[in-house]
């Protein structure tokens, strides 16, 4: 049964932040707020949640999942940065932006892409999961919240706290309400082409503006 924490959007009460990152901590899925919309997480080193997360969201292996960081210096960690690609990273962080790039060897083999060796990394702008990401110590493993189901017409992320927690209160450990998320997307940019003096490649385009990255 999923617990329900609510909280402020701006003042998140820490002590119910806390109980949620020990969830998470024990193995728990938890359904959260980010700048974009509504996002599933779990810890990133647990193979048994991140198998749970992708059930959940009716992924396969194939899936990007994402990363959460609490700022570019932990990102950096999990990826491989080279100048021209933070510039960019800097210029967009943190906010409702998506990256992939290279990852290092600090990503689990099994979470990197299977023939690309890439991940996704974002560093979210919302308060309460920035709360949330410095009380756990350390990234998240997240995808979009969206339900499986026919693509045709494209599934929405859902957005609203409590239809989440009665649509999902067996299989997550946490709901946090911090009021409704926007509905868009983030915008995810591919940066591994810079890597070979290309340029980034625009994969969908969301709530971040390109035009803020001279794109």
């Amino acid at each position: 049964m999923a617990q329900f924490f609510e909280v402020h959007p701006d003042n998140p009460q820490l002590r119910l932040l806390k109980q949620a990152a020990s969830l998470l901590a024990r193995g728990g899925v938890a359904a959260v707020p980010t700048d974009s919309s509504y996002a599933l997480v779990c810890h990133l080193d647990d193979k048994a949640a991140a198998d749970s997360l992708r059930r959940i969201r009716g992924v396969d292996d194939k899936h990007h999942l994402t990363l959460l960081c609490r700022d570019l210096s932990e990102l950096a960690n999990y990826a491989r940065v080279d100048n021209k690609q933070f510039r960019l990273l800097k210029a967009a962080t943190p906010g409702p932006y998506t990256f992939i790039l290279e990852a290092s060897k600090e990503v689990p083999r099994r979470l990197s892409h299977p023939s690309r060796k890439t991940i996704g990394l974002r560093v979210p702008g919302h308060k309460t999961l920035q709360a949330l990401l410095e009380l756990h110590g350390a990234p998240l493993l997240a995808t979009t919240l969206i339900l499986p189901g026919p693509d045709n017409p494209p599934r929405e992320p859902l957005n609203d706290a409590r239809d989440i927690r009665d649509q999902l209160e067996h299989e997550l450990a946490a709901v946090i309400d911090a009021g409704a998320c926007h509905q868009a997307p983030t915008t995810v940019i591919d940066l591994t082409p810079m890597g070979e003096g290309g340029e980034p490649v625009v994969v969908r385009q969301g709530r971040g503006d390109l035009a803020a990255l001279g794109l």
